[in-house]
């Protein structure tokens, strides 16, 4: 027993009284809700019916006021409900239901792509504002070319103010990726032209504006074709290329049988015809350039040999300089050629480790994860790949047993691969780029003549036809071949047993090559790409090792950097790709607390 202190005469009046003593059970709360959510499944001490269809859920008055402003409002009012014993939810279905009251007794609901379109408005209606908000951030993680737009008439439909601005930048920043989708073919006349004049449009150049303009025509031509004009007149003539607006624009039917469309087209004309200081004084909405977003990269590393096939995939975050672990291919891959087409990254043909293979796989960054689609019609290893005009082209490569001069291409929009002209000359281990509507093929090794190769071809899609570049200035297989500014780049490579560090550079322009810097290693079967003005060059090998690191040349000061992190493993034979930095869903469904 504790007795209270008797009280002394010695001490001084004004001396503090003692405090009492304050416990907080952070356990309490939840451990109350348990025991009523098992009150709640034995049906006891419930005083309420809740109906949804022919669904019935008992509860308690007080824990659905205390967890909703809807039934707070209904049990504290004097309305009808307030004293009913059951009570009917219209405009909720049965299940939904059970699973939104449940959530008010455990503060548990599982979010995922089937349910996610029921649960926001009834949560809404249920005046539930964090199961609302976390549907909108699951909504907001699915956000892909394929569903933003109609995640984003959603968002508009629930009033999802921030979700909806997401998606619609997510559209945006996506869009030659979007206007292949069927949900672009179906907006209304009014949302094509909101999303067509949009100064914040990603797009490499404005043909692909008219592109999607004269795909979304003739979706329905019959209906659409009388909006021509008002369409035309958010696609930015001016900025067109003047051989793309003769070649192209002019010879479509659509275009030709349509008088303000003609007016646009002359008017972007004459823009070409004027000097550059008049071209700056002629302002109106269709020669001001858009601006959009600058959207952070990312640059995916696939397979390779370290020192067999391997099967996985690293990525590097330029924003975060690190490097990360991503969704290993379906099987070991190295040798393959690697592009980025469409919003996916394609890893075609290769070598798994005893078998030249004609096999292509598809990576989705959004859903971190590969899929498989259709095979080429030749085995191909030490390929070059490279997209042009909406095409992925596969390019020369080893059979197995022979050096291949043939060309395929594939159409992801028919999911098919045919062949074009072949080369003039066998190539394998051979580097490809694209500059200016042109195909060239780089180098390589001809296995007929055993020879390391300086020759280049250059393919006119035009005229399905390969002709011969300048030759560079040294023979390079395996060298790795990028496009930065409008021009090739040949790095490194061999000629037999010498590994080159050597770097050199064409301009079709003048049909010339010149050295640049040499890089800091020398390197063979390295991967290339472009970013930010910059040209890099990923592992490969030096002729005794596999490589980890990574260097780049800025063209400006002619200077090669070593990257200051490297993969996990040296990697030579890997394909590269950049690609926007996804928004990564973590998994198809999603638990909140």
């Amino acid at each position: 027993m504790i007795s209270k202190r008797p009280s002394s005469s010695e001490e001084p009046e004004d001396m503090e009284k003692e405090q009492p003593l304050l416990t907080v059970n952070p356990e309490h709360t939840g451990k109350a809700f348990k025991v009523m959510n098992e009150l709640r499944s034995k049906k006891m001490l419930c005083d309420v019916i809740i109906m949804a269809e022919d669904v019935e859920i008992n509860a308690h008055r007080v824990v659905l006021a205390a967890c909703s402003s809807y039934f707070y409002a209904m049990f504290t009012v004097e309305m009808t409900e307030s004293k009913a014993k059951k009570i009917e939810i219209k405009d909720v279905d049965g299940e939904t239901l059970g699973k939104l009251i449940e959530y008010m007794y455990t503060a548990e609901i599982a979010i995922t792509e089937e349910n996610v379109q029921v649960l926001l408005p009834a949560a809404s209606l249920l005046q539930l504002m964090d199961v609302r908000e976390n549907c909108c951030d699951f909504l907001q993680s699915q956000l892909h070319p394929t569903n933003c737009l109609g995640i984003r008439a959603f968002a508009d439909v629930h009033a999802c103010t921030e979700l909806l601005n997401q998606a619609n930048s997510y559209a945006e920043q996506h869009f030659p990726e979007v206007m292949l989708g069927d949900e672009f073919l179906n907006l209304s006349l009014d949302e094509v032209c909101t999303l067509i004049s949009s100064d914040k449009l990603t797009v490499s150049s404005e043909e692909k504006v008219f592109e999607a303009v004269i795909s979304w025509i003739k979706h329905k031509k019959e209906t659409r074709f009388e909006h021509m004009a008002k369409l035309m007149e958010h696609v930015r003539f001016p900025l067109l290329p003047r051989e793309y607006l003769v070649q192209t624009v002019e010879e479509e039917a659509l275009i030709k049988n349509n008088n303000t469309c003609k007016d646009l087209l002359i008017e972007a004309m004459k823009y070409h015809l004027l000097p550059i200081e008049q071209r700056q004084i002629m302002k109106n909405p269709r020669t001001k350039p858009r601006t959009p977003v600058c959207l952070p990269k990312v640059m995916i590393v696939v397979g390779g040999q370290a020192p067999k096939a391997i099967p996985s995939v690293e990525c590097y975050d330029f924003e975060e300089d690190r490097w990360e672990q991503i969704a290993e291919l379906p099987s070991r891959r190295c040798r393959a050629g690697v592009v980025y087409m469409a919003g996916k990254v394609y890893a075609v043909g290769g070598f798994n480790g005893s078998l030249r293979v004609r096999t292509v796989d598809v990576y989705d960054g959004v859903k971190n994860h590969w899929t498989s689609t259709a095979s080429m019609q030749e085995r191909r290893s030490t390929l070059g790949a490279a997209v042009l005009n909406d095409l992925l082209y596969a390019v020369g490569g080893f059979d197995g047993s022979t050096g291949l001069a043939s060309v395929e291409t594939y159409s992801y929009k028919t999911n098919e691969w045919f062949f074009v002209a072949p080369m003039n000359t066998r190539r394998s281990s051979v580097g490809v780029g694209v500059v200016n509507g042109k195909l060239y093929a780089v180098g390589g090794y001809d296995g007929a003549s055993r020879q390391c190769l300086s020759t280049v071809e250059e393919y006119n899609p035009e005229e399905n036809e390969w002709t011969y570049a300048a030759d560079m200035s040294t023979r390079r297989s395996g060298a790795g071949v990028g496009v930065l500014n409008g021009k090739l780049y040949a790095a490194g490579g061999h000629d037999g047993p010498l590994v080159r560090k050597s770097v050199e550079v064409y301009d079709p322009g003048t049909n010339l090559w010149k050295q640049v810097s040499d890089m800091n290693m020398c390197r063979r079967n390295a991967g290339v790409c472009a970013v930010n003005q910059l040209l890099y060059v990923v592992g490969g090998d030096d002729g005794s090792c596999n490589l980890a690191s990574i260097e780049y040349y800025n063209p400006i000061t002619d200077k090669w950097t070593i990257l200051p992190t490297n993969m996990s493993t040296g990697r030579s034979y890997a394909g590269v790709a950049v690609i926007n930095k996804p928004i990564r869903e973590n998994s198809r469904q999603e638990v909140f607390k």
